[in-house]
């Protein structure tokens, strides 16, 4: 049949709608954020970068500053050299290799907010799976209060993220794996090539493409990380886990709309900082089969 491009007008209910729930209310937050809007005020004032200004001297956006950029960086690598291992495993021929598949693959689809709960009682200090098990096998001098102790709260929410999503990170670098031509490996094994020479120089380069999504998912989905870290600390003890979202939630339930939407925006210009550097820097490793 002869090919026909569709009218443009086509696309315009998809316009409407991304017009309406993504692009007005940017705007709209935008201009909120240099406002004194709150929940007491009976007027909406333009304040200028009073807001940002407020922002940047309060100390708790250090911290939640500085929790978020170390929680994106731990859970990045991680997550990638986790799921990585998991799909060079889980692309070979073994037994149940589905099974095993769907099994890595299944907490990625719990709500964040179960797993949470399902590891508070984990991390629990007395009765707690963690811990019961330490104690079994002769190691109860490592049992922690995994998520009240300062020093291990944070490191328990990145390993409870990573078990979570390091699934997902391996379907993609499946999909990747599944795309590299069998003769490929197998010339360079008759070669003389062993297994680690073909990691490095074969395997690698051509999951170049995976990786970048990989990484680029991984590091914007952790510096927006929320609902682990409220269920599980709600940014405590303290503020030794605070993050952004659990701070623009405190925040917000203190009716400073403006203020909020204000690190609302220095938290989307973060990603953007931290996202496009790394897109273009990944990009330039990929190598086309």
């Amino acid at each position: 049949m002869e090919r026909r491009k569709y009218p443009l007008y086509f696309s315009y209910p998809a316009v409407a709608v991304f017009l309406l729930f993504f692009i007005a209310p940017t705007l709209f937050g935008v201009y909120y954020s240099f406002t004194d809007w709150n929940i007491n005020a009976d007027s909406v004032k333009f304040i200028g970068f009073d807001n940002y200004a407020a922002l940047f001297r309060e100390p708790r956006l250090g911290k939640a500053l500085s929790n978020t950029l170390i929680f994106a960086a731990a859970v990045t690598v991680l997550q990638n050299v986790v799921g990585f291992a998991l799909a060079l495993v889980m692309n070979e021929s073994i037994r149940m290799r589905n099974f095993f598949r769907t099994v890595f693959f299944m907490p990625y689809v719990i709500a964040p907010i179960v797993i949470g709960y399902v590891f508070r009682a984990i991390y629990h200090p007395e009765h707690g799976i963690v811990n019961t098990i330490l104690e079994g096998v002769g190691l109860g001098f490592m049992a922690q209060d995994w998520l009240n102790d300062p020093k291990w709260a944070l490191f328990s929410i990145i390993l409870t993220d990573l078990w979570k999503v390091s699934g997902f990170t391996m379907v993609i670098y499946l999909a990747g794996l599944q795309f590299i031509p069998k003769d490929l490996l197998e010339s360079s094994a008759i070669d003389g090539a062993n297994y680690w020479h073909r990691l490095k120089n074969i395997i690698l380069p051509l999951v170049a493409s995976s990786t970048t999504v990989n990484i680029l998912l991984s590091l914007i989905g952790s510096m927006k990380v929320f609902e682990m870290v409220m269920v599980l600390t709600d940014g405590g003890p303290g503020y030794t886990t605070e993050v952004f979202y659990t701070y623009i939630r405190s925040t917000f339930s203190m009716g400073q709309m403006g203020y909020s939407t204000a690190i609302n925006l220095v938290l989307f210009a973060l990603v953007t900082v931290v996202g496009l550097p790394v897109l273009a820097a990944l990009k330039k490793r990929e190598v086309e089969m």
